[in-house]
């Protein structure tokens, strides 16, 4: 099977969708009946590192919208066409047509999270969902939130959570190094990670920095480190300031992936406490790391803590049951990985990737 994947970032990418992407892309790479994935990025910031043999990774489609139209007129010339499409993204869904005057081929879109939540684009955006053989979606919460708008057959909804490297994410010592680095030896850490972007005040950043006051009253060591770097970091950094907890309140910037464990490893609970979250990969990265995890109720994030198996689930919006939640987290003991956490594992994500998507077409294929 030769399978073409349009999509805005992966090797070379920042953030969970990122991740999410590389992952996908490694696991039809995997499959033995895929012998070659073609994939166009929008965006590369970063070295790709490696990669799967069977992956062309264009990288000349990056950078500019003339640059990514170049890269798909040139796929329309090859004389070899794919056995499936998979869009990485709904803005890329009116890109998708040309390929379907192409040549007739099954065709699936990856959802992420809140940009699926709500109607989204125009005639040309829906023309190309009713085309769609597939929907694939990181969580349950995101697919119902799309169908409503869509009305698309659930019998097309494919649910494919985040997946976490069991090997890499582990529970380990608490590294002195970073405490040192961020002044936060001897102190009750709470940690959050996520892009800072002032579009996107959905992550529970606000909430937590609102409640370290009454937190330090019977806590007086908490610390609050928070990992990400963007345009709403300043806004952050003020209300710190404003509430008198700024001593409280590190901001790292952005964490580079060789250190990502060792980060998780410095905090005593990690917090994804918002009302945006399409999934929330960073979750599971902390349980596996040994760190109680706290989602929300009001997103899908909920869905990576097991509905409440395997982390605590707070309402972010009442600064009474978030509260509670910390304190929930931080009595149990550490390094603390819940059983069943392996249901995110790399070899369960590629082995739904295999069941879902690909045995299937095998199968129609050989026929």
């Amino acid at each position: 099977m030769r399978i073409l994947v349009p999509l805005h970032d992966a090797f070379g990418g920042r953030g969970g969708i990122a991740k999410f992407n590389r992952d996908f892309l490694e696991a039809l790479c995997a499959h033995p009946a895929v012998t070659e994935v073609v994939c166009l990025p929008r965006t590369i910031v970063e070295d790709l590192g490696r990669m799967p043999a069977k992956l062309d990774f264009r990288t000349y489609s990056a950078g500019s919208k003339a640059r990514y139209g170049a890269a798909i007129l040139a796929i329309l010339a090859e004389r070899r066409w794919f056995d499936l499409i998979v869009c990485g993204h709904l803005n890329l869904v009116p890109l998708m047509r040309p390929f379907e005057i192409r040549g007739p081929v099954p065709m699936g879109l990856i959802l992420h999270g809140v940009d699926a939540w709500e109607p989204h684009g125009g005639g040309q955006t829906r023309r190309g969902l009713a085309r769609l053989d597939w929907f694939l979606s990181v969580s349950r919460y995101t697919a119902e939130k799309f169908m409503s708008w869509t009305h698309l057959d659930p019998a097309r909804s494919v649910i494919l959570p985040n997946s976490v490297d069991l090997a890499r994410f582990t529970p380990g010592p608490r590294p002195g190094y970073l405490a040192e680095r961020y002044g936060l030896k001897d102190r009750t850490v709470l940690m959050g990670m996520a892009r800072l972007d002032a579009r996107e005040k959905y992550k529970g950043f606000d909430e937590v920095i609102e409640l370290l006051p009454e937190l330090s009253k019977t806590r007086p060591d908490i610390a609050y480190m928070i990992c990400g770097d963007g345009t709403d970091r300043a806004r952050l950094e003020a209300k710190a300031r404003d509430l008198g907890v700024a001593d409280r309140v590190v901001f790292t910037g952005w964490i580079d992936e060789a250190e990502k464990v060792d980060h998780y490893r410095l905090a005593d609970c990690f917090l994804l406490a918002g009302w945006g979250e399409g999934f929330g990969i960073v979750l599971i990265e902390a349980m596996a790391c040994g760190v109680p995890a706290i989602a929300s109720n009001l997103d899908a994030s909920t869905e990576a803590v097991g509905d409440g198996s395997l982390g605590i689930v707070v309402n972010p919006k009442d600064p009474k049951d978030l509260q509670r939640g910390i304190e929930a987290a931080l009595a149990r003991p550490r390094p603390y990985v819940p059983a069943g956490l392996d249901t995110f594992s790399n070899r369960a994500y590629d082995e739904r990737v295999a069941k879902l998507i690909l045995d299937p077409l095998a199968a129609k294929l050989k026929r």
